[in-house]
């Protein structure tokens, strides 16, 4: 059984959803503005409505008059007011309910993230997720994997690509091959324990599954680890083969990782990834 709340948390907490309510604008979820919106952002009975609750239970909650939260409300409310996960959090400490993890890797970028991607324009820089979800990249990352953007975001994965495409795996040398392979599969082992209630994750798995033995044999390894930095020798259609330095640097709040790769200044590969600095993603196999 739930426990009361205090005065001044109800109130905190009344203040909290109404400030959270103004700043939601309708056509951010989906509905028409109409023509006599006094109030700025949702009218309570829209978030109501999106949160599944009664006009009456939310009208009480923002008027510090209402019960404690489940979990299962405060769910409901964090995606009806499109909160923040710090805001996500604030709001289950607030109501004395610890939040849980989130269901699934952050999808989104931090500006200041994408600001760097597209500051290192001599280096292939790109963030993935914890799944090996591509979620950004810079040109010279497009140059030297793949056209991300030509690709269905469904396709933007870096193990989906390496179990069912034959052109992306032959990208690696053969050890190195062997090493994505197994090193990617306990990763993503590591990465389902951690959101195990993450569908996206899950339908990956599925459909990797059905579509692979080699990942089905590996992942019935129970191998788990983590992403590391590596070395790694890569072949382009159009410049050869290339050795790089491929760092990864965790961005814990998100569960993203920047990943670059860099060659020796001088070295012939460095010279490459000049090269396809000039090339781009241009197919000049024709």
């Amino acid at each position: 059984m739930l426990k009361s709340m205090d005065r001044r948390s109800r109130t905190e907490l009344a203040g909290f959803l109404r400030s959270r309510r103004e700043l939601v604008q309708p056509s951010d979820v989906g509905l028409e503005r109409g023509e006599r919106r006094r109030t700025p952002g949702l009218r309570r009975e829209e978030v109501a409505r999106l949160a599944g609750m009664s006009v009456d239970y939310y009208a009480r909650l923002e008027q510090a008059r209402g019960p404690r939260p489940s979990r299962q409300v405060l769910g409901a409310l964090c995606r009806a007011l499109r909160l923040s996960d710090d805001e996500r959090a604030y709001l289950h400490y607030l109501t004395g309910e610890p939040p849980g993890p989130p269901p699934g890797p952050s999808r989104e970028v931090r500006p200041g993230v994408l600001h760097l991607l597209d500051r290192l324009d001599d280096t292939p820089a790109f963030v993935m997720d914890a799944t090996y979800n591509v979620l950004a990249w810079n040109p010279l990352a497009a140059a030297l994997i793949a056209d991300f953007s030509a690709l269905p975001p469904g396709e933007r994965n870096f193990i989906w690509r390496y179990f069912t495409d034959p052109a992306a795996r032959e990208r690696h040398d053969p050890e190195g091959a062997r090493r994505f392979a197994r090193e990617s599969v306990a990763d993503l082992r590591a990465a389902a324990a951690r959101y195990p209630d993450d569908p996206a994750l899950r339908r990956l798995v599925g459909r990797l599954l059905e579509r692979s033995a080699e990942f089905a044999e590996l992942w019935a390894g129970h191998d788990v680890t983590v992403a590391r930095s590596m070395r790694k020798r890569l072949r382009h259609p159009a410049v050869g083969w290339l050795e790089l330095d491929c760092e990864t640097l965790h961005v814990a709040d998100g569960d993203q990782f920047v990943v670059l790769y860099t060659a020796a200044p001088g070295s012939p590969s460095y010279e490459a990834l000049r090269l396809l600095k000039v090339i781009g993603t241009q197919d000049l196999r024709a």
